[in-house]
């Protein structure tokens, strides 16, 4: 059986907004340049690079901060660990210097505004968000390379299969959701189980564990610190940040210090279904402001969808009793896989597939793993990601001005609450009358 192979850590990132086809693949295929360049010590021969930005990724590239992402790529710097507090005065410092250290390592000249170049008019065949990174050798040699961003923070280059880890040999492969359903009904296993055990291909399970529970901290670090920023977010559009005010009126006087302490005050105010949806919606804005001002997140399963599973999970925590790391963990291991099997079949650019691709397939992956924590059999998992995609097809990609901001961040709130009413309608229902399904 061929079967492509994505972990957990695959579908949800930790990086930096506010795009991961537009930011984040850009910065990792600056870094994967760096890498190729760098065999054989050929880094220390690279007398100049220069960077060519294709189709989607020159018209929207500005907007995106592609720019800035391949800076700060091909300067070393990483979208994990690096803080994005920086950003800014790393940027100025390359362009005021006109000098980039590649790899923290090698200096050469460097003119942003001349050495990474918009190609407005041409697209490479394979996809629409590519980019071309030149460096001429001291000896007077080239190396070229083209690289891809095809979704979600996934990089491929020119010549290369799109797999993510073909050679990994997995417990139970999944390519669709039919795989997925019959390797439950199989061993018994909860769809997590499953994950999990396919995850142990790649490390020990309380490394998986481990790591999955960091994202949630990101996660929840981001909504935390997103309500509590104010201000206008960049790029030109003037679009003021909602989140703060909201949770300031939602919060109502309230006392508390942290992020759990936060958690605590926010119950005490009830579990009215207004109070309830307001929140929902709090928590999905707070991390795609943060997105929208290059802010850390979680591709989830890409950064313009970034605020659905967060709001969902912290949702789940806040309302429904699943403040526990198990069921977090759980929550998140279900949820990647229904995104890979979205990946596999069709695509998770929004540059590719409209909108649909990324806060449908978001949607999706919240619906499903918040109707098992909820007690949901694998099948009523797959219905309510399946009514979740059903009701965001058709939604096209069309951002003013080309940033992460009108209508990307509403939209969020939008996919948190499908979610949440697609979950409901599988647990109240019976996958044997559905007209349409998850699995063909």
């Amino acid at each position: 059986m061929t079967y492509e192979a994505i972990s957990v850590f695959d579908m949800l990132k930790i990086g930096v907004g506010p795009s991961s086809s537009h930011t984040l693949g850009p910065w990792r295929a600056a870094q994967r340049f760096l890498q190729s360049i760098s065999t054989g010590n050929n880094l220390y021969h690279v007398a100049a690079v220069r960077v060519l930005l294709y189709g989607s990724l020159a018209k929207t590239g500005h907007g995106h901060g592609t720019d800035i992402a391949v800076q700060l790529g091909l300067s070393g710097d990483d979208p994990v660990t690096f803080e994005v507090e920086n950003i800014h005065a790393k940027i100025s410092d390359i362009n005021s210097m006109k000098k980039i250290v590649l790899s923290g390592l090698h200096e050469v000249e460097f003119n942003p505004a001349e050495d990474i170049e918009f190609l407005f008019t041409e697209t490479l065949p394979y996809h629409p968000n590519a980019l071309t990174f030149l460096a001429t050798m001291k000896n007077g040699d080239s190396i070229a390379e083209t690289y891809y961003s095809v979704g979600g923070g996934f990089v491929v280059k020119e010549g290369e299969g799109s797999s993510a880890g073909q050679q990994v040999q997995l417990a139970f492969p999944v390519n669709t959701a039919d795989d997925l359903l019959h390797w439950c009904i199989k061993t018994g296993l909860a769809i997590h189980d499953v994950v999990l055990e396919n995850e142990n291909a790649w490390r020990p399970e309380a490394v998986t564990r481990e790591g999955i529970l960091k994202i949630w901290q990101v996660m929840k670090a981001c909504i935390y610190r997103g309500c509590h920023s104010e201000g206008m977010l960049p790029g030109g559009l003037q679009v003021k940040r909602r989140a703060a005010a909201l949770n300031k009126k939602l919060i109502n006087n309230r006392s508390y210090n942290d992020a759990d302490s936060w958690i605590l005050a926010i119950r005490q105010g009830g579990n009215d279904f207004k109070y309830i949806l307001d929140w929902v919606s709090c928590f999905a804005l707070a991390v795609n402001e943060e997105n929208a001002s290059f802010g850390r997140v979680v591709t989830a399963p890409t950064n313009g969808a970034a605020g659905v599973i967060p709001a969902v999970l912290q949702y789940y925590v806040v309302f429904c009793d699943g403040n526990i790391e198990e069921k977090i963990t759980n929550f998140l291991l279900t949820a990647s896989e229904i995104g890979s099997i979205f990946k596999k079949g069709a695509t998770i650019s929004a540059a590719m597939g409209g909108c649909q691709a990324e806060i449908g397939v978001s949607s999706a992956m919240a619906a499903a793993a918040l109707t098992e924590c909820m007690g949901g059999t694998q099948r009523q998992s797959m219905m309510a990601a399946e009514i979740a995609m059903e009701h965001h097809l058709g939604l096209t990609c069309d951002p003013i001005g080309g940033l992460v901001q009108v209508p990307c961040i509403e939209r969020n709130t939008m996919g948190a609450i499908k979610a949440i009413t697609a979950s409901q309608l599988a647990l109240q229902s019976s996958p044997d009358y559905a007209k349409v399904s998850l699995t063909v």
